[in-house]
């Protein structure tokens, strides 16, 4: 093959926000194709909270090592097959890395069934975001109609979608967000019944006056300051779901625990974490329900698309300084038509 494969490595491990230096663009030649190997031109790659974890410490992945391809999940599709599973012209996801081709065994793809939504809805609605969203809610938050649900990151990829399905099951639904533009977006667009600026408004002082009875329901995307306000103002037997804490990711220095920890016990109140693998094996039933509500006009999904795989690196720190809206995406080359 005489394609070349731009690719972005980790260079070294980041102190603080992604910087100039993190990462070293190479390029490769594609080797010749063996019996079994499939090669993938990545379309679209996926920017996510979890790479900053990656980039720096095991976790429930190991770290990325220095040197190697940047991890990250995308959509592809097969540009050759040697691999009787695949065929050329086969959209497959997996984790492809920040790189123009990926070759595999093909132990690691899963191709895509042929479903009623734009390509980009794989990363946006259904995939490992609508995967989050649809579980972490209903399994850990367990939302009953009626009562409080409070979403950080509401304007982010899988909070946006918490609180649609929230509204979808009867909740009084909050978001918090970090603009007055955001905040408009999520209750004119989204439907939310009520939005927080954090970053203009009294966090404390605004989940008072929006949940009067108490946050029966918070989805936890950011941790921090803000977790420490609703768990001072959680409600009886509230269900605290623990999805991600962006607000440290960043951290130099040991983060404080909340202040207000000792309310789980006075209200009897739970905070579970989880890791969208572990619902997987469930993926169908998902998204066989999240395609029948965005096809009911009842969910909505935005994709937030930086050009070009030359500017990962400076995009993903949109996920970080609150600048993206919806999934942030990089395309890596054109759709298939």
């Amino acid at each position: 093959m005489d394609k070349q494969n731009g690719q972005w490595r980790l260079a070294r491990r980041p102190v603080g926000a992604f910087q100039d230096g993190d990462f070293t663009w190479t390029v490769q030649p594609l080797p010749t194709l063996v019996d079994h190997e499939v090669l993938v031109r990545v379309v679209y790659l996926s920017l996510d909270p979890t790479n900053r974890v990656w980039a720096s410490q095991d976790s429930y992945l190991p770290a990325v090592k220095l040197g190697d391809v940047m991890r990250g999940g995308g959509i592809g599709v097969v540009e050759e097959s040697r691999n009787p599973a695949f065929a050329a012209g086969d959209t497959v996801q997996g984790l492809f890395g920040w790189q123009q081709y990926y070759v595999s065994n093909g132990k690691d793809l899963q191709k895509l069934p042929s479903l009623p939504v734009p390509l980009d809805a794989w990363s946006g609605l259904l995939g490992h975001i609508g995967l989050t969203a649809y579980f972490g809610l209903l399994e850990i938050g367990l939302p009953k109609a009626g009562e409080t649900l409070v979403v950080s990151t509401a304007a982010g990829a899988v909070g946006s979608l918490v609180g649609q399905i929230g509204k979808i099951k009867g909740c009084r639904v909050v978001g918090l967000t970090g603009s007055d533009e955001k905040c408009e977006w999520i209750v004119k667009d989204l439907g939310y019944d009520a939005a927080i600026n954090y970053k203009k408004e009294n966090v404390a002082d605004a989940l008072k006056k929006q949940c009067p009875k108490g946050i029966d329901v918070y989805f936890d995307n950011v941790g921090g300051e803000i977790l420490n306000e609703v768990l001072g103002q959680i409600a009886l037997h509230g269900r605290i779901v623990c999805c991600g804490m962006i607000s440290m990711y960043n951290a130099t220095t040991p983060v404080p625990g909340p202040a207000n920890i000792i309310n789980l016990v006075s209200r009897r109140a739970r905070m579970e974490g989880f890791i969208v693998l572990d619902y997987q094996a469930r993926a169908e039933e998902c998204f066989r329900e999240l395609i029948g509500w965005w096809a009911a006009g009842k969910l909505k999904y935005r994709v937030d698309v930086s050009e070009g795989l030359e500017t990962a690196p400076q995009a993903i720190l949109r996920l970080f300084d609150g600048s993206n809206a919806g999934k942030l995406l990089v395309r890596v080359s054109p759709e298939p038509r």
